[in-house]
């Protein structure tokens, strides 16, 4: 297919990644570090005011549930994003000194060490269904699969390899492969729109989103 831009809508097999990029970006250690595009968003609307994250380690049968962290504080549930503020880092005790905060019971043990993480991070669902968001769509890209590593958290920078199926007046039309979608997680992230499917699966979870206006490179 040629070069254009479009809306893609990501099948939740691959949308989580979305949320672990996220994840990544307000890590305690990339903001002491300030190596987060994020780093200085803390309070700001990234999201649409729609859209909620959260992480909440008492999940029933989430797999990344557990009563308190690696350095032994309890572990509470924690809205990441509200009304699409961002409200905190997720922290452990030696990146909540450094930042002059107080730990939230998100220190992983590995070795004699432990670093910050999430526990069960979930972008919430939203009112459409996938059916109805893809039904709104003169032209897209649904995309099934995701391949390669291509984003720079620093600045935000996207790119991906990626293969699905062209839409075309609402529908699924022909198989797309070997294209690349492009665009800056900031911007990403603002035009953002969860879908009503969230399924908890693994430790990240998303349902299907859409975006607009994403860089569709192909021949």
């Amino acid at each position: 297919m040629k070069t254009t831009t479009a809306t893609i809508v990501l099948d939740p097999r691959v949308s989580n990644s979305l949320a672990g990029h996220f994840g990544s970006a307000i890590n305690g250690a990339a903001i002491a570090r300030k190596t987060s595009f994020l780093a200085k968003k803390m309070g700001n609307q990234i999201f649409a005011p729609n859209v909620e994250i959260v992480d909440d380690p008492h999940l029933v049968r989430g797999l990344g549930s557990r009563p308190f962290d690696g350095e032994g504080i309890a572990a509470q549930p924690m809205k990441l994003v509200e009304d699409g503020h961002l409200q905190c880092w997720l922290l452990n005790g030696a990146t909540a000194a450094e930042l002059g905060l107080s730990t939230n019971g998100r220190a992983s043990r590995s070795g004699g060490t432990t670093s910050p993480g999430s526990t069960n991070l979930a972008i919430l669902p939203g009112n459409i269904s996938p059916a109805d968001m893809i039904a709104g769509i003169d032209h897209g890209f649904y995309v099934t699969e995701l391949i390669g590593q291509g984003v720079n958290m620093v600045s935000g920078d996207y790119s991906r390899g990626a293969s699905g199926f062209w839409i075309e007046n609402g529908e699924l039309t022909y198989a797309v492969s070997e294209i690349t979608i492009a665009g800056n997680l900031n911007e990403m992230f603002a035009r953002l729109v969860p879908a009503n499917d969230l399924a908890y699966r693994y430790r990240t979870n998303a349902p299907t989103l859409m975006i607009e206006d994403m860089t569709i490179a192909g021949t």
